[in-house]
């Protein structure tokens, strides 16, 4: 485990590098919109999708579909039409198509801001639930994909096995401040540095606590 300085080195050197790369499309959905629904609609056509893909798609949605009454208007062929080719558009266009009625039964039309209750909705599980929380509410929430687990532990900030298991730890050992901040950075150092292949050892920032193969051995990966 890290101490809290460690912690905090390793973000102000991501954080250093996060600022010279492309944010994440979610990142400049909530910058561009500051608007919940529109962070989780992005966010449930984002998952197994590339950022190009599904930024193309979310200009395409949003026009014609810029709150749930407008979303709920729209047939789940005109959705599909409207975000593919994102990953698993057939199932997207159903959890979107569903999103508006479940949004009116369960919480009365509004976004609900907790992860437990978002996690209710079709289509999101706690990944997408964390990331509206931080970026649709602005209220603390660690969101963890594969970048967010399998880097943090090459880095040995914690030892887990599942993206579940990293969250929980995370909250335990992350000061809050840390916490809507930390997705960001490690999406970004994950796409353009620390690939899960041809990985860019030798420009990582963080090399020092890394404890992956190339580390180990004394080489690159």
């Amino acid at each position: 485990m890290r101490t809290i300085e460690e912690l905090d080195a390793i973000h102000e050197a991501l954080a250093r590098a996060f600022a010279e790369k492309p944010a994440p499309i979610m990142d400049l959905v909530a910058a561009q919109t500051r608007d919940p629904y529109c962070v989780l609609v992005g966010t449930i056509l984002s998952a197994r999708t590339r950022d190009q893909v599904t930024a193309e798609a979310v200009r395409r949605l949003l026009p014609a579909a810029p709150d749930p009454e407008a979303l709920g208007r729209l047939s789940v062929e005109e959705l599909e039409a409207l975000i593919r080719p994102v990953g698993f558009f057939h199932a997207k266009a159903r959890h979107l198509a569903a999103l508006p009625g479940a949004l009116r039964e369960r919480f009365g039309g509004r976004i609900p801001e907790t992860v437990e209750e978002l996690c209710e909705l079709p289509g999101v599980g706690r990944k997408t639930a964390n990331l509206v929380v931080a970026l649709g509410f602005g209220k603390p929430a660690i969101c963890v994909d594969t970048h967010v687990h399998r880097i943090n532990n090459l880095l040995g900030v914690v030892r887990t096995k599942t993206p579940l298991e990293t969250e929980m730890a995370l909250r335990r050992i992350l000061p809050e401040r840390l916490w809507i901040p930390w997705n960001s950075i490690f999406v970004s150092f994950g796409q353009t540095c620390c690939k899960p292949v041809g990985a860019r050892c030798g420009e990582c920032p963080v090399a020092r606590f890394c404890k992956g193969p190339a580390r180990r051995k004394g080489g690159r990966r």
